[in-house]
């Protein structure tokens, strides 16, 4: 993929906006087309472009399976992967999947009207995973861990089902940013979400597009996009969640230091095992001195600081 990819996507993607909004198909009809909106929409869609660049996320001949709650982040992802189809020099497919996990007061029919209104294909993944999340979860615990475990190995289960060849998840820049404070904080490692992974099974390869993304431009963005928003009121109802403490010291930070969160994203990419302190990663016990050998005799040296100190 050449360097220039996320930059080469946006002009394309500008010249045919700039022939006629309304008649790509691969946009929103309900965003708005205001200057505002559409520089929002470039800079996230740069920033989509640049990590699937970076990353190699997706390539030719892919068939992305966009994993899709009813969320902001995930309508967000669908929304600019779809243009980037429409320009890329590659071709993949996309077809965008739910995981109805059976929640009370779900809104089954919300997804299939909006996905089918925008002639996205899809799938509608029916599991009551909800039931099995609140029988396994002891009292007063949180459900994330039992419900991210089972949604993942059904989504991936059914990925394999249909040939889909990447699984990408909405998980954005400020969640790695929570993921990697939260087991720094309660799981004693240095560990976050990393853009692209293989599954532990070595079956799928996982995909997040919007690892660039701020969730600030995300909010702004699903708001203006008028999305369908379905909220979860699975965890949602849970109060005092690790995560939701994460989180708003993560917001609290970037409106005391607006330049924090790039930098501590900045530092992600930038690791050096050997200023740490992990022996499995940096050889410290075979540390050595450099010994350069030297043709002065000790008695040459010391003459030499001598006539430098009476200098």
């Amino acid at each position: 993929m050449s360097d220039d990819f996320a930059e080469d996507l946006d002009d394309g993607l500008d010249v045919e906006i700039a022939e006629d909004y309304s008649r790509q198909p691969f946009l929103n009809p309900d965003a708005p087309k205001t200057t505002a909106f559409l520089k929002l929409q470039k800079k996230i869609r740069r920033q989509v472009g640049e990590a699937i660049k970076d990353f190699n996320m997706i390539e030719d001949g892919d068939k992305i399976m966009v994993c899709v709650s009813g969320g902001k982040d995930s309508y967000t992802m669908l929304d600019i992967l779809l243009m980037l189809q429409a320009i890329a020099p590659i071709r993949f497919d996309i077809v965008a999947v739910n995981l109805d996990q059976k929640q009370p007061d779900f809104p089954e029919h919300v997804l299939p009207e909006y996905l089918s209104r925008r002639n996205i294909p899809y799938y509608i993944l029916e599991k009551d995973t909800y039931s099995i999340v609140k029988e396994l979860t002891p009292e007063g615990k949180t459900f994330c861990a039992v419900c991210s475990r089972l949604r993942r190995g059904s989504l991936y289960g059914f990925a394999q089902e249909i040939g889909a060849t990447k699984v990408a998840l909405g998980h954005h820049r400020d969640d790695i940013m929570a993921t990697f404070f939260l087991n720094l904080f309660h799981g004693g490692t240095l560990k976050a979400m990393p853009p692209k992974l293989k599954s532990d099974d070595g079956r799928n390869i996982v995909i997040r597009p919007l690892a660039y993304v701020a969730e600030k431009d995300i909010i702004k963005y699903a708001s203006q996009s008028q999305f369908p928003i379905i909220p979860c009121n699975l965890c949602g109802t849970q109060e005092n969640l690790q995560r939701a403490v994460v989180n708003n010291m993560l917001r609290d930070w970037d409106a005391e230091h607006p330049k924090r969160l790039a930098s501590i994203f900045t530092a992600l990419q930038s690791v050096h095992p050997s200023q740490l302190a992990d022996r499995e990663l940096f050889d410290f016990e075979s540390l050595k001195a450099d010994v350069k050998e030297d043709t002065c005799s000790v008695d040459d040296r010391r003459l030499d600081v001598v006539n430098l100190t009476l200098a």
